[in-house]
């Protein structure tokens, strides 16, 4: 049995994703709104900067055309198409909610059978209703499994395979307590839920648990690792049951947070095209010309929508990247073990 520790790869997603942490907090956990201001603020600092280093200035080169007419028109016409793309989007996410009656019963069928499943697991007549409980339930029951199959590897391994089989399950365990402590209270809605079901690495412990299973012939060790793959097993699909309701819960705010944002967009654009000028706004504050603050503040007020749009994409796109495959798969090079057999 080849000896794997050190080599699996961490418990917490932040150790699994790689980068810095503040990379990790902007692109999952951090407020999409205090993503979007801090898009904004960026923007408009940039812009403001440009302005004062350009040679020629702002008011000169009105003099000579019209370029804020020129950005303006343009911004209206990526305005009024971005929101017709995300309200498209938004059907789309709706569309999935539609059909036949037959094929809502084949959903509600379903779903009622896979809860099922889970009750046995959880050994509770009556799974609960709420999805960060629903997660937190099979997470415990993991543990409790992971429990069984320490005492199971007391009795009947000897202490070379014991002692592999009981790290496996400490680690299961103190894993499954971390994570169902943090899915305890958490609201659905909020990234929390998913944020803390995207931290139980479940498939490698599959994987791993599947590995020692082949490597013991005790049947008591073998039933219990049956029982523990059986609860990791259903955790993959409730997860990505979990994502999937998150990922339309999202997409409907993104919408409707963007056409919130067009409003104003549209209004400071067409106003900027209609009556801006050379000689709208003279003087001049800080030692910036007082256009260059009123174009910037505009051209930032005009780009809200599309802040609000990769604001929210980062999170969805980062979380999708996450769980391309469901089950023992190792897709990312930080997951990669040495010892993990290609043959």
């Amino acid at each position: 049995m080849t000896d794997e520790a050190g080599n699996a790869p961490s418990d917490r997603m932040r150790g699994r994703i790689g980068g810095s942490r503040l990379k990790v907090w902007l692109l999952l956990a951090a407020s999409r709104r205090l993503v979007v201001a801090g898009l904004l603020a960026a923007l408009f600092l940039a812009f403001v900067a440009l302005g004062t280093l350009d040679p020629v200035g702002l008011r000169t080169a009105m003099a000579r055309g019209d370029p804020i007419e020129t950005l303006f028109q343009a911004l209206l016409t990526a305005i009024i198409t971005g929101v017709t793309l995300v309200v498209t989007i938004n059907q789309l996410v709706l569309s999935q909610e539609l059909g036949a009656v037959g094929d809502q019963r084949e959903r509600m069928e379903g779903a009622m059978a896979f809860r099922r499943a889970v009750e046995d697991v959880i050994d509770e007549p009556v799974a609960p209703a709420e999805p960060a409980a629903f997660l937190g339930a099979l997470v415990e029951a993991t543990g409790e499994r992971a429990g069984t199959l320490t005492d199971a590897a007391e009795a009947g391994l000897d202490p070379e395979h014991r002692d592999r089989v009981q790290s496996y399950a400490e680690s299961l365990t103190e894993h499954a307590a971390t994570v169902a402590d943090r899915l305890e209270g958490a609201r659905f809605g909020r990234f929390e839920v998913v944020f803390a079901a995207l931290d139980y690495n479940y498939s490698w412990k599959i994987y791993e648990a599947r590995r020692l299973r082949e490597a013991v012939d005790d049947s008591g060790v073998v039933e219990a690792f049956e029982d523990v793959i059986e609860a990791l097993q259903l955790f993959g699909p409730a997860r990505e049951h979990v994502k999937t309701l998150y990922f339309q819960w999202e997409l409907i705010d993104l919408s409707r947070a963007v056409i919130y944002a067009a409003a104003p967009a549209l209004v400071v654009a067409t106003g900027m095209v209609l009556y801006v000028d050379a000689g709208a706004v003279p003087g001049a504050t800080l030692g910036v010309d007082n256009l260059v603050w009123l174009s910037s503040a505009a051209a930032t007020v005009a780009l809200a929508p599309f802040a609000v749009l990769v604001a929210y994409i980062l999170r969805i796109a980062t979380v999708t990247k996450r769980t391309l495959a469901i089950g023992p798969f190792v897709l990312r090079e930080t997951d990669r073990s040495p010892d993990v057999d290609l043959d």
